[in-house]
């Protein structure tokens, strides 16, 4: 029958699609994240330290429209690459399902750029509040068609399971967007323009670079011999999972700056005061964000090894894996939210300068909330497997709206604190109730994954009580098997081995290359 896939292996030797194990994906992501996360941190330092608050909470609604328009532009199709590139490439057909999609995403692309040149004035109202920033979201619509373009990529060699090209990727990004952010801000103008412009030129520059990359996939992915594929056939399996993707991406999006647009037009202060509201909230996203920066990495990277499970009917080891994984995961957000509620004195006084003091009021609950979302991003990529976006969607629905009707009744009385309280509250609802979707499809819950889950709001009562109850937790891990099974204990303890001798081979080349 036309269009039916048939299991056809690509080679993966020479010049074909290359793929890396769960494992060393994970050592790959870590080690170039440890120097993209460090490049992206200076620059969020000098992002706060030259730009005032109104100029940060620009940047920051420019961004946070990016974010919210560039999957939309596309209508998500790039996404399903992570559930259907192993079924097509499996099938020999992998070729025409890349170029039919690529084609669909230039044009849809160009419609958007289009619009949202023609629409300026109505943009810059509902993106900042007022009409003078035709500049900027020109500049934001240009930039739009390189970060499609850079996403497109990145979830393509995410799915292909090379997960050192898209680390590669994400680091030239972030080094350029440094670099000619740093750049433009001294030789062009001090303001969200020029950060603008540089994000949009990173985007670009990284996607360039993976062109040699494209050639070699595409000329890999040869169909001769193999039954064409119906477009009718392909559009109507990708067609429904995408059009949950893009729903829940866009749902994702809305979640995540719902209450900045709720500063901006629910605030009852004049644009330029909600944007420096805006600004201070930005202080205060900035380290918080990288964990949910390093949960959609580690999410999308382990999509297609667990789809690749499931495909195989392993279900259940694929619903493990991923336990194991979150547990780990948590266990290191809400290490990590301690360290930063000890250093926060240091951050926001020395390296902001002082500047953001509503942003140090409402740390511990972003860093609460950010946390609890990184777990989501995580955690949702059980339901993607399992074909049922729709649910995760779902859950971000519940949790948008909780998030807005909670600002309405918060953001007047508090302010920005309580814009905060309203998304932490946001969050913590759609991660439960996609705790409670994975388990009735099947996923193991168990006790220890709901202590982790629980972790994070140890952060709002202060470093030591946070930093006391994490030890708690680290030496019940050890003695006990209430948290970790022996099971987990003992894979954990294999990776260890397994990786101790990669280790010890760094170590002794570093000391080598030291000595010489």
């Amino acid at each position: 029958m036309a269009g039916t896939p048939v299991n056809v292996e690509l080679p993966t030797a020479g010049g074909s699609l290359r793929t890396d194990t769960l494992a060393d994906s994970v050592m790959i992501l870590l080690g170039l994240t440890a120097v993209q996360r460090v490049v992206g941190f200076c620059r969020a330092i000098i992002f706060c330290r030259w730009l005032d608050p109104e100029q940060l909470g620009r940047w920051e609604m420019a961004f946070s429209f990016v974010l919210l328009a560039a999957p939309l532009a596309v209508l998500a199709l790039p996404g399903a690459f992570r559930r259907y590139v192993e079924h097509y490439r499996r099938a020999g057909q992998l070729r025409t399902f890349l170029g039919r999609t690529a084609t669909v995403c230039l044009v849809l692309a160009a419609v958007a750029v289009a619009s949202v040149l023609l629409g300026r004035r109505w943009f810059s109202v509902l993106i900042f509040g007022d009409t003078d920033q035709g500049q900027l979201v020109a500049i934001l619509a240009v930039g739009l068609i390189a970060v499609v373009a850079y996403n497109f990529l990145i979830e393509l060699f995410t799915a292909l399971r090379n997960v050192r090209l898209v680390a590669v990727m994400q680091l030239i990004n972030s080094m350029a967007f440094a670099a000619l952010g740093a750049w433009l801000l001294l030789s062009w103008q001090c303001s969200a323009n020029a950060v603008v412009a540089a994000y949009g030129t990173a985007c670009l520059i990284a996607a360039c670079c993976a062109w040699p990359a494209v050639r070699r996939t595409w000329s890999s992915s040869s169909s001769c011999g193999v039954e064409p594929l119906a477009a009718g056939t392909l559009w109507g399996k990708i067609g429904p999972f995408a059009a949950w993707l893009l729903l829940a991406a866009v749902l994702a999006n809305l979640f995540g700056v719902v209450d900045r647009y709720m500063l901006i037009h629910f605030s009852m202060a004049s644009s330029d005061d909600a944007l420096r509201q805006v600004g201070n909230y930005h202080s205060a996203r900035v380290v918080p964000l990288l964990l949910i920066s390093i949960a959609a990495m580690l999410g999308t990277m382990i999509t297609p090894h667990l789809s690749r499970d499931w495909e195989a009917g392993r279900r259940n080891r694929a619903g493990l894996r991923l336990r194991l994984f979150l547990k780990l995961f948590g266990l290191s957000v809400s290490a990590a939210a301690a360290g930063l509620l000890i250093a926060s004195p240091l951050l926001f006084g020395v390296a902001f300068k002082g500047k953001f003091a509503g942003g140090l009021a409402v740390l511990p609950w972003t860093v609460t909330y950010c946390s609890w979302f990184a777990l989501f991003v995580v955690a949702q990529t059980y339901l993607w497997c399992a074909e049922k976006a729709r649910l995760a969607s779902a859950a971000l629905a519940v949790g948008m709206v909780a998030n807005v009707c909670l600002n309405l009744l918060l953001l007047p009385r508090l302010g920005l604190p309580g814009a905060v309280l309203a998304t932490a509250a946001a969050n913590l609802i759609a991660l439960v109730l996609l705790g409670v979707f994975n388990h009735r499809l099947g996923f193991p819950t168990d006790r220890g994954l709901l202590v982790i889950g629980a972790l994070p709001i140890t952060v709002c009562l202060g470093p030591p009580l946070a930093t006391l109850v994490l030890v708690g937790v680290a030496l019940e891990v050890v003695y006990r098997d209430r948290i970790f099974n022996a099971e987990e204990k003992q894979q954990i303890a294999d990776g260890i081995r397994e990786y101790l001798p990669w280790f010890r081979k760094l170590r002794f080349r570093t000391t080598t290359d030291l000595q010489a």
